[in-house]
């Protein structure tokens, strides 16, 4: 037998012995003793990026609720927003004309600039004291420049609040959001430094216009020749301001007029062509007239693009329901719009609705021209389109809900309707007519109730903008009077009404002026007219 050596039965003798009452233990039930577990830690790398990932969605949230400034700048009130982007510069929107875009920085945040409306308080200011445009640049750099600071503090206080937000309900942790909240406002720095020190002030010379701007440079102008000749921009500038202040001056002084409660009274409009000062005049028409329905013959926009399609929002509010047809500068995609809005009453196809007491038949233009092109064969599909409604109208007829009033924006079309309604309304031609065709049909063509549009700010004589009251009787339905509504166009403050009667209600004259009565069928003093 092997002998251990003495040093290793010295050492084994040193060890603590085993408790007699584990040693007394059966081996079946001894259990090895647990042994600790290793707990998983999360890759460093994966908590950076989670992070990153938090501050910027928390920053970016918060520009997107309260990261925005309301400033004047000039006569316009607009809304500055940073948003964020991979290569930076300026986007200017002007709806609904479309946008400008100028490459004015590179860094992650992009500078918005919304222009909402002409203030006509400050516009007025500039037409009274023309002296004041010499100084109008520096003022506008100083507007720019005071809503700049302000947005840079809000978007400061936005990205931290966001980042901070998002970083406790994630992390639960007090640090780590305090952490987010600094780390968003650190990159918020960095971007602004990186912006200032590549500001580029000559970018406003080259803009990028996109939407209908880019189909329609000259509504702006050169902006190198801007600079150069700012003199002549200057007067430019007046002119256009004093235009449109003095529209909205016209549209205050239109004659007040109280209509009879036993008529329907319809607003015709037509070719508003974009013009935002319209709807200002139709809501005070539907006001001053108590108007029951207005009817649109068509050419709302002026090329039919989805840029376009927000300047269609005011229609919700004018206070009476709207009938539209389609015209040849309206496209499918401003149709589907319109059909979406409230209290709008698209008619296509022949389609009856009856509204406000009366029943409408109408149809759209079959040709899409918003380039004002002459497609060959124009007035053949316009019968065709003519014949399609008039057909829709002897159906209606036949099953007993005969049709008051029909509508198209073609005259061409809506002859073809002659003998089947007793009045159809048309547009397109840009100046009013009234006309009996052979069979007994009224054809009533209204005038461009947007000054044929926006190119009214750039004529020295722009056209008048015109419109119609028409004024039916409850029981027959029929008409029984019409007013003529003028105004003097853009830069001229001057409104005229002329009162018509149809020949069976009037003793004679065919054309009688505007009335103080109420009655719509009885003549009146001289047609009234607003200085």
């Amino acid at each position: 037998m092997a002998r251990v050596p003495a040093a290793v039965m010295k050492v084994l003798g040193q060890l603590p012995r085993a408790p007699r009452a584990l040693a007394r233990l059966p081996n079946a039930t001894r259990r090895p003793l647990p042994t600790p577990e290793l707990v998983s830690q999360p890759h460093p790398w994966g908590r950076t990026v989670g992070l990153v990932t938090v501050v910027l969605l928390g920053a970016w949230l918060g520009l997107l609720i309260v990261g925005n400034v309301r400033a004047p700048v000039g006569p316009m009130n607009t809304t500055m927003t940073l948003r964020p982007s991979l290569t930076g510069g300026t986007k200017i929107n002007v709806s609904p004309l479309g946008a400008l875009t100028l490459d004015s920085h590179i860094a992650p945040v992009r500078l918005d600039v919304n222009v909402d409306q002409l203030d006509p308080a400050r516009s007025q200011a500039l037409v009274d004291h023309p002296e004041r445009l010499s100084g109008l640049q520096d003022e506008v750099t100083e507007d720019v420049a005071h809503g700049t600071r302000d947005l840079a503090l809000r978007s400061c206080v936005a990205v931290v609040t966001g980042a901070t937000a998002l970083g406790l309900a994630v992390y639960r942790r007090p640090r780590r959001a305090l952490a987010a909240g600094g780390l968003a406002l650190t990159l918020l720095a960095a971007s602004g430094g990186t912006a200032l020190a590549t500001w580029n002030p000559e970018s406003v010379l080259e803009p990028k216009f996109s939407g209908l701007l880019s189909s329609a440079p000259s509504l702006v102008g050169n902006a190198r020749s801007i600079v150069t000749e700012f003199d002549v921009y200057q007067k430019e500038l007046a002119r256009l301001v004093t235009n449109v202040t003095k529209l909205y001056d016209a549209t205050s002084t239109l004659p007040a007029y109280a209509p009879d409660p036993s008529t329907i009274r319809v607003l015709h409009v037509s070719d508003i062509h974009l013009n935002p000062a319209s709807w200002k005049i139709i809501a005070s028409l539907v006001d001053q007239y108590k108007v029951n329905v207005i009817v649109d013959s068509g050419d709302t926009m002026d090329h039919g693009t989805a840029a376009e399609n927000g300047f269609l929002d005011p229609i919700e509010d004018l206070g009476a329901p709207y009938v539209w047809v389609r015209g040849n500068h309206d496209s499918r995609v401003t149709q589907r719009y319109l059909e979406g809005l409230e209290n709008v009453h698209v008619l296509d196809d022949g389609r009856a609705k009856t509204i406000s007491g009366l029943r409408f038949a109408g149809i759209g233009d079959p040709q899409f021209t918003p380039d004002r092109s002459k497609v060959a064969g124009g007035d053949a599909a316009n019968e065709l389109a003519g014949a399609r409604l008039a057909t829709s109208l002897r159906d209606q007829q036949a099953a007993g809900t005969p049709v008051d009033v029909a509508i198209a924006h073609e005259p061409v079309a809506a002859r073809q309707t002659d003998g089947e309604v007793p009045l159809v309304l048309a547009g397109h031609l840009h100046h009013q007519e009234m006309e009996v065709l052979p069979l007994g049909t009224r054809l009533r063509i209204e005038g461009s109730t947007g000054g044929s549009g926006l190119r009214a700010i750039e004529g020295e004589h722009p056209d008048p903008i015109q419109t119609s009251i028409l004024y039916f009787d409850r029981e027959t339905r029929r008409l029984q009077a019409w007013d003529e509504i003028e105004l003097g166009g853009l830069g001229l403050t001057t409104a005229e009404v002329r009162r018509h009667l149809p020949e069976e209600n009037q003793p004679g004259a065919t054309d009688s002026p505007s009335p103080s009565s109420p009655s719509p069928s009885t003549p009146s003093p001289p047609r009234t007219r607003a200085p």
